[in-house]
Parts: C-alpha cells; sequence; structure tokens
C-alpha cells in the first residue's frame, strides 16, 4: 500500500484522486494540499483524507506518506518535485512536467541525483484504446510508422492560471500539445531520435498573450512525422482523435466526442455531462467512464505496480524532459516560421533506421504498387532494378 500526499484539489488534482481511491484501491491519499483553507477542508472531507495543509513543505514532509502527487500549476512544479526529492519520496507529476527544457532537466536532474522514483503522468499514453493500438504497433501490425497525427481541441481550459503566459509557460502549445507531442512518440518509437519541428502558432479569438491554436510537425531521425493539432478555440465539447500511419496499416482513434454512447435530449441532462461539454440539451456525447477513458486508471496502475516492481513506468521524468524540449523547438518555429533543430540531451539510439523499402516482384523489378482496376485487371508499378525506370505491369482479369 502506498500512502500519498496529493498536492492540488483542482480538476486534475480531483481526477488523479478519484482514480486512486476507485476499484476499492489500496493505494490511499493520507494528505491533501490545497493553496485555498475552505477548498482543502471541504475535498479533505470529500474523499475521505485525514490530514489537509496549505503548507507545501509540510504535504510533502509528511512522515506517513511515501509517494507525491503533482496536481499543481506549471510554476509550481520544480519547487514541488524539488521538495519531494529532498525528502526521499516517490514524485509523480502532472504533464508538462515544466514549462520549459531547462526546467525540466533540473527537476529530472534533482530527483536522479536524489535516487527517487519519479512518473511522468501523461495519461493519454494510457487511454484503453492507445494501449491496444500501441500493442498493435508493437506486434507490427502497422509495419514502420510512417506519421502519427494527434489532435486535441477544446474550448479552452478551467482555471485561470492556464490562460496567464508566466504561471503555464505557453498556451494550447504546453497545455495540449504536450499530449499530442507524447502520444506520437510512443507510436512512433521512444527510441527514436525527435531532430526537427515546424510549427504554426497564432492567437485567433481570445484576448490572451499566449496562442490558442497551433499545429505543428515533428521530424524524428528515420524520417517519421508526428503531427499535432491543438485549439483553444474548438465548439462542441472535446476532441480527442489520433490517427497512425505505417507502411502494412493504418489505426484511427476517437476517444470522446464519439464513443458509442450518444443521447439526445430536448429538456436537458440534468447535471454534469462530460469534460468540457458546453451545453446539457440538444446531441451529449457523455462518457460512461470518465476517469478510465482518460487514462488515469492504467496510467496509476502503471506507475504503483512500477514502484513495486523497482523497475521504471512507461512515462517517467526523461519523457517529460523530452516533450519540454520539443515544446521549446515549437515555440521558436512559431516566432522564426522555419524548422528548428530539438535541443536535448539524447539518451536514445543514435541508430536514424532510415532504410527504404524494397519489395521484390521479379529478377528485374521491385514492387511500388498493385491495384485492381474497376474492369478486373491487375495493374503492377515496378520500378527496373539496373536502371531505376518506373514501368507498369496490366494483367488481363
Amino acid at each position: 500500500m502506498h500512502k500519498i500526499t496529493m498536492l492540488g484539489t483542482g480538476l486534475i488534482g480531483l481526477f488523479y484522486t478519484m482514480s486512486i481511491h476507485g476499484n476499492r484501491s489500496r493505494d490511499q491519499v493520507k494528505v491533501i494540499y490545497s493553496r485555498s483553507e475552505e477548498r482543502g477542508s471541504k475535498f479533505a472531507q470529500e474523499w475521505n483524507i485525514p490530514r489537509y495543509t496549505t503548507d507545501l513543505k509540510a504535504a510533502i514532509e509528511d512522515p506517513e506518506t511515501d509517494t507525491v502527487v503533482v496536481g499543481l500549476p506549471n510554476n509550481l512544479h520544480e519547487e514541488a518535485c524539488t521538495l519531494a526529492a529532498q525528502a526521499g519520496k516517490a514524485v509523480l507529476c502532472t504533464k508538462p512536467l515544466a514549462r520549459t527544457g531547462a526546467e525540466a532537466k533540473r527537476i529530472l536532474d534533482v530527483c536522479e541525483k536524489a535516487g527517487v522514483f519519479h512518473g511522468y503522468l501523461e495519461d493519454l499514453v494510457y487511454t484503453p484504446k492507445t494501449l491496444k493500438a500501441l500493442n498493435s504497433v508493437a506486434n507490427g501490425a502497422l509495419g514502420k510508422v510512417l506519421w502519427a497525427r494527434s489532435r486535441e481541441t477544446h474550448p479552452g481550459p478551467h482555471s485561470s492560471w492556464f490562460w496567464d503566459k508566466e504561471m503555464s509557460g505557453g498556451g494550447a502549445i504546453i497545455d495540449l500539445g504536450c499530449h499530442c507531442v507524447e502520444i506520437a512518440r510512443n507510436f512512433i518509437g521512444k527510441d527514436l531520435r525527435p531532430v526537427e519541428v515546424m510549427c504554426w502558432a497564432d492567437t485567433q479569438v481570445h484576448p490572451i498573450d499566449a496562442e490558442d491554436h497551433s499545429i505543428g510537425l515533428v521530424k524524428y531521425a528515420n524520417g517519421a512525422i508526428g503531427q499535432f493539432e491543438v485549439s483553444w478555440t474548438f465548439r462542441g465539447g472535446m476532441d480527442l482523435r489520433d490517427e497512425v500511419s505505417g507502411t502494412e496499416g493504418t489505426i484511427w482513434l476517437n476517444h470522446w466526442l464519439r464513443t458509442g454512447y450518444e443521447m439526445f435530449t430536448a429538456v436537458g441532462e440534468g447535471g454534469y455531462v462530460a469534460e468540457k461539454a458546453e451545453s446539457d440539451k440538444g446531441w451529449l456525447f457523455p462518457v460512461g467512464d470518465e476517469v478510465g477513458g482518460l487514462g488515469y486508471t492504467e496510467m496509476f496502475n502503471d506507475m504503483f505496480n512500477s514502484m513495486d516492481a523497482n523497475k521504471k513506468p512507461r512515462e517517467d521524468f526523461y519523457d517529460g524532459y523530452v516533450v519540454n524540449c520539443i515544446l521549446d523547438a515549437c515555440f521558436k518555429s512559431a516566432a522564426s516560421k522555419q524548422w528548428e533543430p530539438i535541443e536535448l540531451e539524447w539518451r536514445g539510439s543514435e541508430d536514424a533506421g532510415k532504410e527504404a523499402f524494397m519489395t521484390e516482384f521479379d529478377a528485374d523489378h521491385f514492387l511500388i504498387k498493385e491495384e485492381k482496376m474497376p474492369d478486373g485487371r491487375t495493374k503492377y508499378i515496378l520500378k527496373e532494378k539496373a536502371g531505376g525506370k518506373v514501368v507498369q505491369k496490366v494483367v488481363e482479369a
């Protein structure tokens, strides 16, 4: 059993506590930290948590707890993770790990120096659909992954600090892009180095200093492309979709607006529908298991099981650091309007793995494409081995 100090009583702290206390969990939150005395007291009462405090250091150093879960605004992550490492406790931090790559590296360094367990809470790589899809990719069902596209868009975040560029580190890129970048990394291969990015970003709707809409391309050493689309300007709820394309197959994932539960109501739902839902009337898309559907359940299972087995979890602070470095390059590219290199201390493979795919057709040709035509004929597009000329061969039905 792990005894937990939970830092934060906002939406993410609520989701985390719901997940940890769900399913008759043996792991329990024993201390809650909130910046608000009133909110801390109410949260502790609702979730049967023995102690609450507005003292961050006291919460982290509580003698009963062995794990600190950070669900605070981005500008407080470094302080909280540093205090947890100094206290010798396992530390799990919400996404993004930090506001910049340099800040993330300091967090990673202090935890590695202290020798404490560290887990990066990137929930969207733990959704049931994503885990199933990742297993299919690992089994070779798609061949080599060439392109992974991830989209997260909604009308904007739920707390004021997200909209403050100094506190958050950015806008939609730092808030949502961190999800999409890491989803694509998982599908393409986390051992492959991300090398450069091209990113567009703009403030299209909201009166803020940060970007509220962005599209980016992340190029990997083997030539694969990760693509993200993020926005705080999307209307109609929260759109979470992924698409993965490989040499042998394709995967489409829709996590939120089309989950198999669709309802029309003229009078209203009469309560909460789903995260970021904009209406409780008309066509609605409720989510049966919101905590599970967003990946929190499997994420914490992985974290605590990895702690018990003394092994690395699927996502740790090095992953968070890589994501922040990619996002740093995105901000640079959005400003320069050109491809920008990703600067990071790389620990993965230096083998690019960029090989051409040559399918043998006969002694003299490679096969480029085979297609059945409407009239029943089969057309083969071929490349001559000797001269490299592209030719075609038609076989009658």
